[in-house]
């Protein structure tokens, strides 16, 4: 069965806020890597001053995972209060995911179509009828 996280979505000061949630919960990144690290791609372009930003990281809390990222100069949204985190849900399965993605975005926008990502995860991104933003994930490396 899927389980939920928060995923938190900054303007520039993600990994301060981070660090400032480590040091209130303990315990250390699980993962934390910045946009540089995307490959260069026609479809992923980073410019030179959001390559320092946090393009994702993750803190485990008990048996939740709190995680993150910054937008980039290129995100065609601005962040206000309420629209800057997004339940992400992780699927057990691939099936699991094209089962959830669907009816999760259905009467709303899908904004990143699920789909293999390049840091090897199956991943999609929507926000539902009623505005919630939802991220839908398999690790692929479980299988």
């Amino acid at each position: 069965m899927a389980t939920t996280n928060t995923y938190l979505t900054f303007d520039g000061n993600c990994e301060e806020a981070f660090n400032f949630y480590k040091s209130v919960f303990g315990g250390e990144f699980a993962y934390l890597v910045r946009f540089d690290s995307i490959p260069d791609s026609p479809e992923y372009v980073t410019s030179v001053e959001d390559k320092h930003k946090i393009m994702h990281v993750s803190l485990p809390i008990g048996q939740s995972i709190l995680m993150g990222s910054d937008i980039t100069s290129s995100t065609p949204m601005q962040l206000v209060m309420g629209n800057n985190f997004s339940i992400s849900i992780s699927a057990d399965s691939k099936e699991e995911a094209d089962t959830l993605f669907p009816k999760i975005s259905a009467g709303g926008i899908v904004t990143m179509p699920i789909a293999d990502a390049f840091w090897g995860d199956y991943f999609g991104m929507a926000i539902d009828k009623y505005g919630i933003q939802w991220m839908v994930n398999f690790n692929t490396e479980g299988q």
